[in-house]
Order: structure tokens, then C-alpha cells, then sequence
């Protein structure tokens, strides 16, 4: 894929994973800090997650208050609203509960903290945060985003409805706890749009012409995981092995992109998330088999090592041939879990056709079409967001 033979691995400093390992929360955070700021939401807070996080937290002599105003994705709102209580309130470790909402907040309001300004400022490194962000301790409660493994975070702009992508090393979590229990909770309409948002990862890391030997090793396992278990999560939530093995793909390939960064998908994804409000798991799904069938001719190779985790049956099978049964398998995938294309989620299509030319600008100066195996010009990816408009599963 590319010639360079030096390598940086990025990851969270301590991954704590396994059933019950939210129990850990307190030990974890009395190491790096005296009061907690949570950020989450009225669904966890609802469920008592937030409630019982507090507790293991006094157990462990650490005090905690939290902002569960995080109701949609991540916007600037929320973490100017976040980093108000976390100064006022006088705390000095951050807790993420939630989805990468939630996680994605507060990694801004972390950096924030001690480097100041504005989180657009810090797009493409034009401000970089080379202070120390406050300790936080990741806890995903979904197994899809794998943000609490990763050092970028996605902001949307209120002024401008423009989904900023910013990846900087302070924004890696101190500590990710991924409790596959946690997930339990996650309705069947959220387990796919996560779990499809985990396998874009694995597989955009794969294609991407930033991957390496480790991203390849991590894409690869958590492209096996979820393929074997995504079915059975969406189909009987309380599978509690299929849960677990959803988390450990998910955050697998969470630091499998982090490494390799993700490429058309989710550089398409981000422009309809932000003007549409189609939640990014759901645009990813929507996307990906159209991608797929696009970038096909300069990745055949690596579309057959993904089909050969669909090809049940064992067949002899020529490369063309797995790298098909990869893109009709996902598409198989997407229309048993009921993902359905844009127009069907509502997306009024003259809306839409006005938007595209903002959307494929925006997509492009996002950076990941660029790592693509076959890097769209701005005509085609306009014409590819009106195939992925009305696109049959």
C-alpha cells in the first residue's frame, strides 16, 4: 500500500476491558485526580449508569458532579457548556459514559482546559495542544465508535454546520474502560448503527493508504469479530458473547483507524451528519457498499481478505470473487438490520441535490477521501453522493 517503513502506534495509556470492569472506575480515577467531572447523557443517566458511576467513584475518595446535556451529536455548545461546570466546579479529572458523544465531548473539554481557545482552532494543527490535558477516563457504552481509543475527536460547528474532524496525541483518553455489560442497554436500531460504524472503521483502516503492519494485524481481528457477531447482537441484545466480542472488535479497530486513519466513507459521512442529522453510524451504513463498489478496482486484494470472513462455506474462490461476496455481504448486513438508504430516512431530495456541492467540498477538505485506495475528484463524489441517495440494499 505504501513504502514508508517507520511506524507510530498511538493508544490510550491503560485499556481496562473485560465484564464488570466499570467496577474499576474509582481505582482508576483517584490516580489522576480528586473530583470528576461525567459527561453523558439523559439515557444513562436514566438507566443509572451515571448514579452508579458516582458511587464507585466515593468509594474510592473521589468526588464527582456531571453534565449530561449531551442530547445529539457533538456540537460547540456542548463542550463551552461542559467546560463551564469543570471550572466552576473546580475539577481536575473528566469521565466520558456514554456513546462517542459523550466521549468525543469530553476529549475536547480536556484539551480545552488547559490550551484555551475555541476547538475549531485546532483543525489541521492550526493551534496545537501542547499543554497537558486534564486525565480522562473513557467508558463507552456502546460498541461501534471506538473513540475512548483514539486521539481525534469530531465537533460539530454551529456557526458554519460543519462537522470538524481534529486529531491531535492530547486528545487520546489516559484510560478507556470497555465493559461489554454496558452495552446490554443498546436498542436493537443503536447496536447496528454502531456496529456498522465498527466495521467502516476496520475496514476504511485496511483500505487506507496510511496502513501498516499494526493496523493491518488490529483491522483484520476486528473485521473477524464483528462480521461473526454483529448479527447476533442486533438480533438477541442480551447475547452477552456476542456482546463482548462486539466490544473487543470495536475498539480494536478503533485503534486500527486511529493509526491508519479512515478514508471515503467517513469523509462523505461527516457533511451529511452535520446538515442532515443522520447519526454518523447510520450515514457510514448508508455509505460504505457504494464505496466499496467504487473503490473496488484499486483494492481487489483487500477486499477478498474481507470476504473470505463471509465466505461461510469455504470455497475455492478467486480474489474478484471474495472482493464481490465482501460488498454483497455488506449489503446483505445493512438490509437485514434495516438500514435503509437517504431517501427513505426522510432526506427531501431537492434539499439534498442543493446540498451536494458543499457536502463533496467539505468531504475533501476533511483529508480522508485523500487516503482512499482510489481518490475521488470533487465531479465524482458528487455523483456519488446522488447514487447513495436513493441506493438499494
Amino acid at each position: 500500500m505504501q513504502t514508508k517503513t517507520v511506524f507510530t502506534v498511538n493508544s490510550p495509556g491503560t485499556i481496562i476491558y473485560g465484564r464488570n470492569s466499570f467496577e474499576e472506575v474509582g481505582v482508576y480515577a483517584q490516580k489522576l485526580g480528586t473530583k470528576a467531572l461525567i459527561i453523558s447523557d439523559p439515557i444513562m443517566d436514566n438507566l443509572g449508569f451515571v448514579q452508579q458511576c458516582i458511587s464507585f467513584l466515593k468509594e474510592q475518595g473521589v468526588e464527582a458532579v456531571s453534565y449530561i446535556g449531551v442530547t445529539s451529536e457533538p456540537v460547540d455548545t456542548y463542550v463551552t457548556e461542559g467546560l463551564h461546570i469543570l471550572q466552576s466546579e473546580q475539577c481536575n479529572v473528566i469521565i466520558s459514559l456514554g456513546g462517542g458523544s459523550c466521549i468525543d465531548t469530553a476529549k475536547a473539554i480536556a484539551v480545552m482546559a488547559t490550551n484555551g481557545g475555541y476547538i475549531g482552532d485546532y483543525m489541521k494543527m492550526q493551534k496545537v495542544a501542547d499543554q497537558t490535558a486534564i486525565p480522562h477516563i473513557a467508558i463507552p457504552t456502546t460498541a461501534g465508535t471506538g473513540s475512548e481509543a483514539t486521539d481525534a475527536t469530531v465537533i460539530t460547528s454551529t456557526m458554519s454546520d460543519v462537522k470538524m474532524m481534529i486529531k491531535q496525541p492530547a486528545f487520546m483518553p489516559n484510560v478507556a474502560i470497555v465493559d461489554p455489560i454496558l452495552t446490554i442497554s443498546s436498542p436493537p436500531s443503536i447496536t447496528a448503527a454502531t456496529g456498522i460504524d465498527a466495521l467502516s472503521h476496520a475496514i476504511e483502516s485496511y483500505l487506507s493508504r496510511l496502513a501498516h503492519p499494526y493496523s493491518n494485524f488490529l483491522a483484520l481481528s476486528a473485521m473477524d469479530l464483528i462480521v461473526n457477531n454483529i448479527l447476533k447482537v442486533y438480533e438477541q441484545g442480551d447475547d452477552i458473547d456476542a456482546r463482548e466480542a462486539m466490544s473487543l472488535g470495536a475498539i480494536q479497530a478503533g485503534l486500527s483507524f486511529s493509526n491508519a486513519s479512515v478514508a471515503l466513507v467517513h469523509g462523505m459521512s461527516r457533511p451529511i451528519g452535520a446538515l442532515f442529522h443522520v447519526p454518523h453510524g447510520i450515514s457510514n451504513a448508508m455509505l460504505l457498499p457504494a464505496v466499496l463498489e467504487y473503490s473496488k478496482d484499486a483494492c481487489v486484494d483487500r477486499l477478498a481478505d474481507l470476504g473470505k470472513f463471509f465466505n461461510k462455506e469455504e470455497e475455492s474462490l478467486s480474489q474478484e470473487e471474495l472482493a464481490d461476496l465482501a460488498i454483497a455481504s455488506i449489503k446483505e448486513l445493512c438490509k437485514k438490520m434495516n438500514i435503509g438508504n437517504l431517501q427513505q430516512w426522510g432526506i427531501e431530495k431537492n434539499s439534498f441535490y442543493a446540498a451536494i456541492p458543499k457536502m463533496a467540498v467539505d468531504a475533501i477538505a476533511s483529508g480522508s477521501p485523500g487516503n482512499n485506495p482510489k481518490v475521488p475528484t470533487q465531479e465524482e463524489l458528487m455523483e456519488l453522493y446522488k447514487i447513495v441517495y436513493q441506493y438499494e440494499f
